[in-house]
């Protein structure tokens, strides 16, 4: 069961006003508006639902899954971080990740404070990515694994879909009809994030990886990423 007080904390550490600099990132959507492949709500709608399902949301989930699963050792949290920068696909994918994390675990850390966080801080050698510290962080609070990655995902998601509002641009209508339409994806992506084990990991969306790339190089950008 999950507490009303694992609800509030997860409410707060997954929304959008959580101090991580999410609003900065578009995790590549930028460059997809300006080449016409995003253009319209159900563009959008299908290219966050490909993330979620075969993109950064398969795998960031994974590793969400995987760091719960690890809690409270802060060694295997630390190896996991390092293994999932690995599968950071591009240098804007990462500065993503990694600027999130570190902002999300220095906050849990100082609000929620922890001792298997402070230990984890200690052994990190770079930035942590948001899934690892999440999940971590999560799992050592006593929230279950189940709620805490919908939310994780949910947060990805949103992400991508305010940027799209703005991007496209959408009318803020749209952009919660999109999000309302993931309903169905985002527990679906979770359960099989949580089920598929970490030596298979993989993803099946290169054109999100050609997107940042291009991205990086853009004349003219809003987005970070």
């Amino acid at each position: 069961m999950t507490s009303t007080r694992d609800l509030l904390r997860l409410q707060a550490w997954f929304s959008p006003a959580f101090p991580v600099g999410s609003y900065a990132y578009s995790h590549g959507l930028e460059a997809a508006v300006e080449a016409g492949v995003v253009h319209d709500r159900q563009s959008l709608a299908d290219w966050v639902a490909w993330l979620v399902r075969h993109g950064a949301g398969r795998v960031d989930g994974m590793f969400f899954a995987a760091a719960h699963r690890a809690a409270p050792d802060a060694v295997e949290g630390t190896a996991l971080a390092d293994e999932a920068h690995a599968w950071t696909g591009t240098a804007e994918f990462a500065l993503e990740s990694g600027r999130q994390g570190e902002a999300f675990l220095a906050t849990i850390a100082a609000a929620w404070p922890h001792t298997a966080l402070d230990r984890l801080a200690e052994l990190l050698e770079d930035r942590p990515p948001l899934s690892v510290v999440g999940g971590f962080a999560a799992a050592i609070h006593g929230i279950a694994q189940e709620p805490a990655l919908v939310c994780y995902l949910h947060a990805f998601a949103a992400m991508i879909v305010s940027a799209g509002v703005r991007l496209v641009p959408l009318g803020q209508t749209d952009g919660q009809r999109i999000t309302a339409g993931l309903e169905s994806v985002i527990p679906e992506a979770a359960v099989v994030a949580a089920k598929t084990p970490l030596e298979t990991v993989g993803t099946a969306a290169p054109a999100a990886d050609i997107f940042s790339m291009r991205h990086e190089s853009q004349y003219s950008r809003i987005f970070r990423s």
